[in-house]
């Protein structure tokens, strides 16, 4: 083969590898949650403040994305009911990285619906919408998409809960590729009245069309802890261990929330 072509051959797989790369989408290390079918009451303003962690992460990331190795994120989520199956909310993301610099992180809005329900009421259904701009270090394409199917289950024992997320880029490389698939899930057992103990699990497999091997998958398994029992307050905290080589190896997570009631 003459060397110009052997040169031309290389430099196409070189350029297929980084789109490939740049296809497979991670789990969002700024929100780390399974949604549980449930929403503000109408009028009913909400925080929540997120706090993710990375002790030891992935050390490489394809540029112009910086490596989440030793990032904490502080992510605040506003939300207001605007009717029974109706909420609103949106995410503000700041980033301090492992050299101390703390840099803005992006901004996404979201719709949720869900079934209006009442509290004897055992299964929930929902739907949340995102719309999400980015800085590149954070998102190479910057502005994305999220739709999150919900549906749980609770009872006096046990609180279930699946969300099969399909995240969708608009820009970029990753937007030529497709949705990808995250799947996110929950199974929690009420161990007293006002605690439970249980699991959570974050995947990300790449683009549905084109999903990526099994070692660039992300796939993360989190040992969590809810605080149930104080009104309109909210808790949950966790460590979280990935799976494949493609995860980063281990994270710390913690939400808390408070929701201020209209009556």
């Amino acid at each position: 083969m003459p060397r110009s072509a052997r040169v031309s051959f290389t430099s196409v797989l070189c350029a297929a590898a980084l789109l490939r790369v740049g296809s497979a989408r991670a789990i969002d290390p700024f929100e780390i949650q399974v949604y549980d079918g449930t929403a503000n009451r109408p009028g009913a303003p909400g925080l929540e403040l997120h706090l993710n962690t990375i002790p030891s992460g992935n050390k490489q990331a394809e540029p112009p994305e910086l490596p989440q190795h030793h990032q904490t994120h502080l992510t605040f989520e506003p939300s207001l009911g605007v009717t029974r199956f109706w909420e609103l909310g949106g995410y503000l993301q700041t980033a301090l990285l492992g050299d101390g610099s703390l840099h803005y992180a992006g901004a996404k809005l979201r719709s949720k619906f869900v079934l209006p329900s009442e509290p004897r009421d055992h299964l929930r259904l929902g739907l949340n919408f995102e719309l999400s701009l980015l800085p590149q270090a954070f998102e190479a394409g910057r502005w994305g998409t999220e739709l999150r199917p919900i549906a749980a289950w609770e009872d006096e024992r046990l609180i279930l809960a699946v969300n099969p997320i399909f995240d969708t880029a608009l820009a970029g490389p990753e937007f030529r590729a497709g949705p990808s698939f995250e799947p996110a899930a929950m199974a929690k057992a009420k161990i007293q009245p006002s605690v439970a103990l249980g699991l959570e699990y974050y995947g990300s497999i790449g683009p549905i069309a084109d999903p990526a091997p099994l070692a660039e998958q992300r796939h993360y398994l989190f040992e969590v802890f809810d605080l149930l029992g104080v009104e309109r307050f909210e808790l949950n905290a966790g460590v979280g261990e990935g799976l494949t080589s493609g995860s980063n190896g281990f994270v710390i997570k913690a939400i808390t929330g408070y929701v201020w009631d209209t009556d």
